[in-house]
């Protein structure tokens, strides 16, 4: 990711972007408990609100972020709750997860066509895979305006699906818990069996 990247979001994020959601994806925790423990990794993490979520779980977390300002914020968040997560600033663009290291990896609304293809490998076997991003549709939604960051149907299940056995995939337009619609794309893959 470009040094200009990293300067926008640290930006966006000193001028309190994203300051009131703190709340983690309803998503990852209406599935939390169907979810293997151990170690987890959340990919874009920002100020840490899905990290949070996984280190009150019980789960070992390693968030990254490009934006040092999040990470920072993230930081505080946890020392104020009393949880242990190791926050890293990384260049998700270059990031390569070590083989076999995570039982669960979480990318939430970010998109990273690339990444996402190398992060099977991350997965121990039996570990999971949850991301969940905004899709494209014509309806009026929240969200990112340029396709370039919208996923086109289907296209999670293309990305994994060869690679990963498809637990849950789904696509649907669903309110924000601060009151915005979203198009969301949701998904679950899991390496290997998931023991049933």
């Amino acid at each position: 990711m470009a040094e200009s990247d990293r300067e926008k979001w640290d930006r966006r994020y000193a001028e309190g972007a994203y300051r009131p959601r703190t709340y983690p994806s309803p998503f990852l925790v209406e599935r939390l408990a169907e979810l293997p423990r151990g170690r987890a990794l959340d990919l874009a993490c920002g100020a840490g609100r899905n990290a949070l979520c996984l280190a009150e779980a019980g789960y070992e977390v390693e968030a990254l972020d490009i934006s040092g300002v999040a990470v920072e914020r993230a930081r505080e968040s946890a020392r104020e709750r009393g949880l242990e997560v190791s926050w890293r600033v990384a260049d998700l663009d270059r990031f390569v997860p070590r083989q076999g290291r995570y039982d669960l990896i979480t990318v939430i609304r970010y998109t990273n066509r690339e990444m996402m293809e190398r992060l099977p490998e991350g997965l121990a076997e039996g570990g999971m895979l949850l991301v969940e991003h905004h899709f494209r549709t014509p309806a009026p939604v929240g969200g990112p305006t340029s396709r370039t960051f919208r996923l086109a149907p289907n296209e999670l299940v293309e990305i994994f699906g060869g690679r990963l056995r498809v637990l849950f995939y789904d696509e649907r337009i669903a309110p924000d818990p601060d009151g915005k619609r979203m198009a969301l794309a949701r998904f679950i893959g899991c390496r290997g069996s998931p023991g049933f």
